[in-house]
């Protein structure tokens, strides 16, 4: 066996694989029910960014707390949410992480710290921001993450949140996902720096721009400024520069993008080909043992869509369950 290069074990970099190929065939999966009609409401896929989500998480633990956004399966799945409970969530059944009433805008499980994602553009950032404090209040060393991204950055809760957490000294990372399109909408269009680090410069805290697609690379900047966070240095923020392989929703014509554009950013910017091919090429890890993954994971995206499918609905008394909490 050839010297580790890597900052992870071998079993570490297996677990990252297996997470970030979990992530793509839940996505690719739901791509080809929803076109069937199978699954209710909008769906936003995260193919192509399982690198951002996976290099982050892998720093945190149950106690740690991540707000989402509408594009937030492969953060519940990265963040220890379990598979099955999404699946028959966002199919919208009762045995769901939400007992179907989340759909797969609003997927939460606060025993593994997920707080929910959101369908509301930038609105996780406020809610980070009052989960940071109580863990500065509790004094356990707790950080919390907020997901934005390029379009929802410009939202006027992200940047009053910027500020609430340097004024504040709040141990919160602030996680931009650039994928280049608010929805639609290039980055050049709509945004008026030229990186958002420069945005967390004018709140007085530090960022630092990574390639999203580069595993490594999430994973080392996202340790540091997690560290950073639980030692009391307060917030910062990481910029990611990713790809996403499908729409902005599922049924997006995508016309706004460039001819080829898609089977371009698959062809050299897969983040899974990147992350495998590395530990494969540096003989750390075999490709049959990466096969063998792709095979367990397969298992458990068929299992967990067929339990969906058979789970019941919900019933009209579930509706106001619920909705008040019993202290």
């Amino acid at each position: 066996m050839a010297q580790n290069p890597f900052p992870l074990g071998k079993d570490e970099l297996l677990k990252a694989y297996r997470t970030m190929r979990t992530i793509r065939e839940f996505e690719e999966r739901l791509h080809v029910d929803f076109a069937k009609g199978d699954i209710p409401g909008f769906v936003h896929l995260y193919a192509g960014e399982e690198a951002c989500a996976t290099g982050i998480m892998m720093h945190l633990n149950d106690n740690d707390r991540i707000a989402s956004t509408h594009r937030g399966h492969g953060h519940c799945i990265a963040k220890g949410v379990d598979v099955h409970a999404m699946m028959a969530e966002i199919y919208g059944r009762s045995t769901g992480a939400c007992r179907g009433k989340g759909g797969s805008m609003h997927i939460a499980d606060l025993s593994k710290g997920m707080m929910g994602a959101n369908g509301i553009l930038g609105a996780g950032a406020p809610l980070i921001c009052g989960a940071a404090l109580a863990a500065k209040v509790r004094g356990d060393r707790g950080v919390g993450i907020t997901f934005v991204g390029d379009g929802a950055s410009n939202q006027g809760t992200f940047l009053e949140s910027l500020n609430l957490a340097a004024v504040w000294n709040l141990p919160v990372v602030f996680v931009v996902e650039n994928n280049g399109y608010a929805e639609s909408t290039a980055m050049e269009w709509a945004v008026s720096c030229d990186s958002y680090v420069d945005r967390a410069t004018g709140f007085g805290m530090p960022g630092v721009t990574v390639d999203g697609t580069d595993f490594f690379a999430v994973y080392e900047a996202a340790g540091e400024i997690i560290r950073r966070a639980r030692d009391g240095g307060g917030p910062a923020l990481l910029e990611c520069n990713m790809v996403r392989f499908y729409g902005h929703f599922e049924g997006d014509a995508q016309t706004y993008r460039a001819k080829g554009e898609l089977e371009a950013i698959r062809a050299s910017r897969d983040c899974l080909t990147i992350l495998s091919e590395r530990v494969i090429e540096a003989g750390v890890i075999g490709r049959d043992e990466l096969q063998a993954i792709d095979r367990e994971v397969n298992a458990l995206i068929e299992d967990a869509t067929r339990a969906a499918k058979a789970a019941p609905l919900p019933v009209p008394e579930d509706l106001l369950r619920d909705v008040y909490v019993a202290y």
